[in-house]
């Protein structure tokens, strides 16, 4: 009987001594921008929160999805400590509330490891009124969204060059809320031109929901060893940031984590990436964003 009761104490003391050391491991949010819902975001990047967790030493942490809109909040009010948000969206943080870049995300696509991207301008090959941006003008166009920086962003400022202002000089600006929309509305006939983010052709012809073939770029740029039409220049990818007041030393072992991270791990499957770079240079972001007047430079 004793003995018995010995094994017992022994293993309430494991427990208590188990949930004690679970509760003082510390907890850190990273918010993710959940561009295709929470559900879909989740299922990206919980992976890489696991890896981080069984990677940093006694911290625990957390993905959180934020809508678009839940974004800038969530930095200003330091709800998160780390966020992972499209270019654009990081440099109206950064001039805003004090955010810092501390890696880049090195993205998968179509089996090309990329450290950037750019929009591609699109019309049908059979629209023999559009052959160049000039030839926008009085055309019906549709992009992903305002704040889409591959989507919309790149584009509307390849265009505003070419001396065309897209909300007072098309005949009609609509933005179809995702980028497959956006290729079957042009593809259908439902507007003249519109724009997306690159890969986004390649990625639907793979899939075989649409052909090549079937499109014409606008405005085409060719950039060295990028494999992906483009009507625009090229930006560094996603960057994984830290709030103005999320410690230095915490930041500096989240990028080391990060940095040894494999393409054959499950949080690089999940995430679609080959794995993380050092923070590149957002300062051509920035640029684009004062040229238009949005985000950071709206006002």
């Amino acid at each position: 009987m004793e003995w018995k009761w010995f094994k017992s104490f022994l293993l309430c003391v494991a427990v208590v001594s188990l949930a004690s050391i679970s509760s003082a491991q510390e907890v850190v949010k990273i918010g993710v921008l959940a561009k295709d819902g929470p559900a879909k975001a989740l299922s990206q990047w919980k992976s890489t929160g696991d890896y981080l967790t069984a990677n940093v030493t006694g911290v625990q942490f957390e993905v959180v999805p934020l809508d678009f809109k839940d974004v800038n909040p969530a930095v200003k009010e330091g709800t998160v400590d780390f966020f992972l948000v499209n270019s654009s969206m990081f440099v109206e943080t950064k001039v805003k509330y004090g955010a810092v870049a501390v890696a880049t995300m090195v993205n998968s696509r179509q089996g090309k490891p990329l450290k950037a991207f750019g929009g591609v301008v699109i019309a049908t090959v059979g629209n023999d009124q559009i052959n160049n941006l000039n030839d926008l003008k009085g055309k019906s166009f549709m992009a992903v969204s305002k704040s889409s920086f591959g989507g919309w962003q790149m584009a509307y400022k390849e265009i505003l060059d070419a001396g065309i202002d897209p909300f007072s000089d098309f005949s009609k600006l609509e933005f179809g809320g995702k980028h497959e929309n956006v290729v079957l509305a042009v593809l259908n006939g439902a507007v003249d031109a519109g724009t997306v983010r690159t890969d986004t052709l390649e990625r639907m012809a793979a899939s075989g929901s649409i052909f090549l073939d079937d499109f014409k770029v606008i405005g085409k740029q060719s950039h060295p060893e990028f494999p992906f039409l483009c009507s625009t220049a090229l930006y560094p990818e996603w960057p994984l940031a830290r709030i103005s007041s999320t410690p230095v030393q915490l930041s500096d072992k989240v990028v080391e984590a990060l940095m040894k991270l494999k393409p054959e791990d499950q949080a690089a499957k999940d995430a679609k990436v080959v794995g993380w770079s050092a923070s590149l240079d957002y300062g051509p972001v920035e640029e684009l964003q004062k040229k238009l007047k949005i985000g950071a430079y709206a006002n």
